[in-house]
């Protein structure tokens, strides 16, 4: 007998302790743009009991005072359900160390007069990914969606007073079965939900189940796994959750940041970095370019790599893979993309004007939580398919 095709990706919710440091990385970054559209920002936050400490390089026009960052920290933690140190962390308990400094001015000279055009250059070097595959109706893995959506059914939950015993942190893993890639299943599921002294924790993993896992699946057309392949806290406990029982760091989930594993990572986070740092729009304009391909039809799925050097504006490296899935040849689209700079502008410059990264219609931190792409409930600029008839037209045009 043949072994499963399996893949799997996991998820966190607000709450986990690496979240509340992108959350709080990420209204900083908001608060910076706000006074001043330049700023540059790279926030970093450790959370670890009743302690948060802020660090990175931050140089903005209006700098925010000591007094506003401890704010930023408390607002965050207040808003996503923490209540005291025994929940986790206590929002008016907690102590706040602030040891941010100025950008280095080595860095900024780089950025802001590039060695290539004299534009802005990349505020450092690194390699980023963007993916899409047509197996879902916002372009995204499966496994990905189905776990991030389950998190996110359990928050809205809990904050509506509907899963009364649950507190913030929280994870899943879904696992899809491909063995008949025509006719996926849901292979297993984990979700560890932390909560409250129970009576009975039978009583609770009931409870999940049947609120939150079993609509989850359902809503995407799927039973749920056998009952031994599903497991809710696993541990039988997990009243000690947040920052009280694990040290949160920001960055540290980049893989639920993105695509869940479905693709290569480049490495860098996204959260506390402001529109210069081509961790983060790198990694937009590649998602940009990938779903646009996918949505016009030329593969069933495209992986986009773009490369940058510290300083320098253009890419040093474009590439499009369509993992064997296109429909005219990867060089072929890969033409068509290099050739319309108005669409796909990798510099660092184009990529903030073209999704007015600088003004943006969106809140950075609206992205901390539950991934950065395929968001329906949010207006992101970089999920526009509007590149999808000049893609069609040229790729098909070249291989008529």
């Amino acid at each position: 007998m043949k072994p499963k095709v399996l893949f799997t990706s996991e998820a966190v919710g607000e709450g986990h302790p690496d979240k509340i440091c992108d959350q709080i990385a990420d209204r900083i970054l908001d608060a910076c743009i706000a006074r001043d559209p330049k700023a540059q920002v790279a926030a970093e936050v450790l959370a670890t009991a009743e302690r948060i400490v802020l660090a990175g390089e931050i140089t903005c026009a209006d700098p925010l005072t000591e007094d506003e960052y401890v704010q930023i920290a408390r607002q965050t933690v207040r808003d996503i359900g923490y209540t005291d140190p025994e929940s986790g962390i206590g929002p008016d308990t907690m102590s706040v160390e602030v040891l941010i400094k100025t950008q280095s001015p080595d860095i900024f000279q780089g950025v802001a007069n590039s060695y290539d055009t004299g534009s802005i250059g990349a505020g450092d070097q690194g390699m980023m990914f963007g993916y899409a595959t047509d197996e879902t109706a916002n372009y995204m893995p499966l496994a990905y969606v189905m776990a991030q959506k389950i998190v996110r059914v359990a928050e809205n939950l809990r904050k509506q007073g509907k899963l009364p015993h649950a507190r913030p942190d929280m994870k899943s893993e879904v696992t899809i079965d491909y063995t008949d890639p025509a006719h996926p299943s849901v292979n297993a599921i984990v979700f560890s939900c932390q909560h409250e002294e129970v009576a009975s924790m039978d009583e609770f993993r009931a409870e999940l189940k049947r609120q939150v896992l079993e609509p989850v699946v359902t809503s995407f057309g799927f039973a749920l796994p056998q009952p031994e392949e599903i497991y809710i806290n696993p541990t039988g406990r997990f009243v000690i959750g947040g920052p009280l029982g694990d040290t949160g760091l920001t960055g540290r989930k980049i893989i639920a940041d993105t695509y869940g594993g479905a693709c290569p990572h480049g490495g860098g986070a996204f959260s506390g970095k402001n529109p210069t740092k081509v961790d983060r729009t790198g990694a937009y304009i590649a998602r940009y370019t990938a779903k646009n391909i996918v949505a016009a039809g030329l593969a069933h799925r495209c992986q986009v790599q773009v490369a940058y050097a510290i300083g320098v504006s253009k890419p040093v490296s474009i590439n499009v893979d369509t993992l064997g899935t296109g429909l005219v040849p990867d060089d072929v689209i890969l033409k068509a993309v290099l050739e319309n700079e108005k669409l796909f502008d990798f510099t660092p410059r184009g990529i903030i004007e073209k999704f007015s990264l600088e003004h943006p219609t969106f809140r950075y931190a609206d992205v901390s939580n539950y991934g950065h792409f395929g968001r329906p409930d949010l207006d992101l600029p970089w999920e526009k398919l509007d590149a999808v008839d000049y893609l069609r037209a040229a790729c098909l045009k070249t291989e008529d």
